[in-house]
């Protein structure tokens, strides 16, 4: 980087006509000039200043500039390219690191159903879900019914939405399906069937394992997997499976723009698909990701009308955006109030894929209780 300064200030040529340059330094400088188009040329952001001392050459002497030549001395302050660059490093750096001392979780899942009466009666008998709220916005004709295992400050729930007049939605092949953990998966199953409900992959052990699964349709046609978990469950809302076309690309941004931990990656080569589990805390306690990648798709997934967004708190959307920006990621959202009319602050993004993610000020989310 120093020789490339040399360089692109073209101080060879500066040198050479300099009256104070010695002739060891001219040798020196000559040998740093032909031994710089070797070396890789990284960017320079600006040209260096003739008259500032380069880092690395202290010991060498200074080529005053025709400014710095008066009669009295002038005191300057400048600070280099290189000295400009550390700070920039170091404030992305920083940045990514944000998450170490945030308070992040998933707060609500969100997607649009035909029958809300309806899907709401399904998830209650079937799923053992609350309703906890629900919110009718007329001016933007729709509703929302949240429902899930307890409270919204503690679990991360089910935010419904039905559009006035849409009773279908085309789901698209890229959302997979949401996982609840149930202590009898036999028993939930057989509840959901004999009650005229879809049940296309009856209960027994998962394939090559021994966790006992099966998967049922709601009133939509989302798929939920049921998952066999013994004893207390914290958490009964337990992953948002999504399909993604890269998955190495994916888990760094989940890990580097959401601040998110690959909990484990497990390979299927008879399935040809690998599955990455990602999240704020253990899958036993906590509702994570589920990514998927099929190894022969050749072209990225459709993700339908149906499925909206994955909403996660934060204690600065600010910070968190820049994080995101940091990670190379993109907002759709900049920080801020949600909209003129809804205080609350946000920020949003996508993955790799166009998942859209959602960011919540953790106080402002606080106040809607």
């Amino acid at each position: 980087i120093q020789k490339e300064e040399l360089l692109r200030c073209k101080t060879y040529k500066q040198l050479q006509s300099t009256p104070m340059l010695t002739k060891g330094f001219a040798s020196a400088s000559r040998n740093l000039c032909r031994s710089a188009s070797l070396a890789p040329k990284p960017t320079i952001p600006g040209p260096l200043r003739v008259g500032s001392p380069v880092a690395g050459l202290s010991h060498l002497p200074v080529v005053p500039s025709a400014a710095t030549c008066s009669a009295s001395p002038v005191s300057r302050k400048t600070s280099s390219p290189s000295s400009r660059r550390t700070v920039t490093m170091a404030s992305a750096s920083s940045a990514l690191e944000w998450d170490k001392d945030d308070s992040r979780r998933m707060l609500h899942v969100v997607y649009r159903v035909g029958d809300l009466d309806k899907t709401i009666e399904y998830y209650k008998k079937h799923f053992g879900m609350q309703l906890l709220r629900m919110r009718d916005v007329p001016e933007g004709k729709f509703t929302n019914a949240f429902l899930g295992y307890g409270s919204e400050l503690e679990h991360c729930v089910l935010e419904l939405t039905y559009n006035y007049g849409v009773d279908s939605y085309p789901l698209g092949d890229g959302f997979g399906h949401f996982g609840l953990a149930v202590n009898d998966v036999y028993k939930t199953a057989e509840s959901i069937q004999s009650s005229g409900g879809q049940v296309p992959r009856p209960a027994g052990p998962v394939k090559g394992g021994s966790t006992i699964i099966a998967f049922a349709k709601d009133p939509t046609g989302y798929s939920f997997e049921l998952i066999q978990r013994e004893g207390k469950i914290p958490e009964p809302f337990a992953q948002v499976m999504l399909r993604v076309f890269d998955l190495e690309k994916s888990i760094q941004y989940y890990t580097q723009a959401l601040g998110m931990t690959l909990l484990r990656k497990r390979e299927n080569p008879e399935g040809r698909y690998t599955l990455a589990f990602l999240g704020y805390g253990p899958e036993e306690e906590n509702t994570v990701f589920e990514l998927t990648y099929n190894w022969d798709r050749k072209e990225p997934y459709d993700k339908g009308g149906g499925y909206a967004q994955m909403a996660i708190s934060t204690n600065d959307v600010y910070k968190t955006a820049e994080q995101i920006r940091a990670a190379g990621g993109t907002l759709t959202k900049e920080p801020g109030p949600a909209s003129p009319n809804i205080p609350t602050k946000i920020c949003a993004t996508t993955d790799p894929d166009g998942w859209k993610i959602v960011f919540v000020d953790n106080e402002d989310f606080k106040k809607e209780f």
